[in-house]
């Protein structure tokens, strides 16, 4: 598997990496499965079929800056910032549940090398002990098949409840402490900081690396755009 290089340090949208992973898929993928890592400033991503509404406090977004994006794939609401990392997979492999089990198995190697025993659910969730510490969501493209992960290395637990909890009865009665009972935060059971748990990510799932051209940079913009579309946010489904 090679690892997709942006050199590009322009701060981009999560917008960007979406198109990004959707590009790599439908341009680069040839014979070889590809990987990249990303960050993002605070944000909301909600999946394919959820109404934004219902499952984003989209006043308190605005009023702390925190951005809102739909992404392809199913699953959840997730909140995101730069204190973990999104991970993403594409692969030529078109069967859902081994490329899932592929990612997921990969993701337990990398924690198992840092003397984490850590262990996978049903759900495409990886778990340290009884809590969550990262969850996976797919989509397909002709041919390729795309994953993305959230790796919560750490978090603003005060934004990741408010951001993606409305109701302010589930406030009331789930509150920060049972979230923080429910999932678990990577820097709590190592003493790699974050950019050396990228490197090792790297190092262990890596062997060479596909470098996006201006070109290539040019066309994930114009392919954001359609990330950005008000019809595509907002759409109910």
């Amino acid at each position: 598997m090679k690892y997709v290089v942006l050199k590009d340090q322009t701060d981009r949208r999560l917008s960007f990496y979406l198109a990004m992973e959707e590009y790599v898929a439908r341009h680069m993928g040839d014979d070889d499965d590809l990987f990249f890592m990303w960050q993002v400033k605070p944000t909301v991503i909600f999946g394919r079929n959820q109404l934004m509404e219902s499952e984003v406090n989209v006043d308190y977004c605005r009023t702390h800056c925190i951005e809102m994006y739909r992404r392809k794939s199913g699953g959840g609401c997730v909140y995101a910032d730069r204190s973990n990392v999104m991970l993403s997979f594409v692969s030529k492999e078109e069967n859902v549940a081994l490329t899932f089990n592929r990612f997921v198995n990969m993701l337990l190697l990398v924690l198992r090398r840092m003397g984490i025993e850590a262990t996978s659910t049903t759900h495409n969730d990886v778990m340290i002990g009884d809590r969550k510490v990262s969850g996976a969501a797919f989509y397909h493209l002709p041919g390729r098949s795309i994953v993305h992960s959230t790796m919560l290395y750490d978090t603003d637990m005060e934004h990741m409840l408010h951001a993606i909890t409305p109701s302010k009865e589930k406030l009331e009665s789930k509150g920060i402490k049972s979230v923080r009972q429910r999932i678990t935060l990577l820097k709590d059971h190592t003493s790699l900081s974050l950019e050396e748990f990228k490197a090792l990510v790297r190092q262990t799932l890596c062997q060479g690396e596909r470098l996006l051209t201006s070109e290539d940079v040019s066309g994930i913009e114009q392919l954001e755009q359609t990330y950005l579309k008000e019809e595509f946010i907002n759409r109910i489904h």
